[in-house]
């Protein structure tokens, strides 16, 4: 669940990077722009722990790889105290095992430092909103890793949870189909490709459709490896 925001309050944000001329860099961006309020910076996961459960923010930037505690364990506890705040990894790694490590953990995205100011801008937008976020450069690389089968596939069984149609949502999803797609494809109203994607994602516990493309790719590794 995402913070409720009046339409005149700024999009509360937190920095945590151990990189001063880094963190400098991002507030200089977001403050340039009135729907923004960064709220605060942290140098390491412990201080920013400390400090998401003093402000509350609605956004949490937060990098990978920091000295001490990592990146994926400050997310994991941020989860726990903070659970409404949507955490946005920001980070120079392209490893697509991070990437879906840090979605399996609860993050609501995974940009890179390297991407342009205006692509930032508009995914703090979009992840304040309740969306999850991802560099585009990066499901390339996760799509392509899974396949080639360098991540242990999840439990065949879970996907006996799904109805037949269920199971034809997730394809679509693996392909990253929206949901007008989808219902135009199946020819359905989005309406109701959207109950369905939402009984998909509760049945498998999953948080987000880049979180399902994911499970259906690593569901399609394991019926491959099982039948050779």
């Amino acid at each position: 669940m995402q913070y409720e925001q009046a339409a005149d309050q700024p999009i509360s944000v937190l920095l945590v990077d151990d990189h001063t001329l880094f963190r400098s860099g991002i507030r200089s961006l977001l403050q340039r722009h009135p729907e923004f309020d960064v709220v605060g910076e942290a140098a390491d996961g412990i201080e920013g722990i400390k400090r998401a459960k003093q402000l509350k923010p609605q956004v949490v930037l937060l990098d990978l790889n920091m000295p001490g505690m990592s990146g994926l364990e400050t997310l994991q506890l941020l989860l726990q105290d903070c659970p409404d705040s949507a955490v946005v990894m920001l980070t120079v790694s392209e490893d697509a095992l991070d990437l879906s490590a840090a979605l399996r953990a609860g993050a609501a995205g995974y940009l890179l430092k390297n991407i342009d100011t205006d692509y930032l801008v508009r995914a703090v937008r979009r992840a304040a909103a309740g969306e999850t976020v991802v560099a585009e450069a990066m499901t390339g690389k996760l799509v392509a890793q899974l396949q080639a089968g360098t991540r242990e596939p999840g439990p065949a069984s879970e996907l006996d949870r799904l109805t037949p149609r269920e199971r034809e949502i997730l394809e679509f999803l693996a392909r990253g189909e929206s949901n007008k797609m989808i219902a135009r494809a199946l020819d359905l109203s989005e309406s109701t490709v959207k109950i369905h994607v939402q009984n998909v994602l509760k049945k498998l516990n999953l948080s987000s459709r880049v979180q399902a493309a994911v499970f259906a790719v690593e569901q399609r590794h394991a019926h491959a490896a099982g039948v050779r």
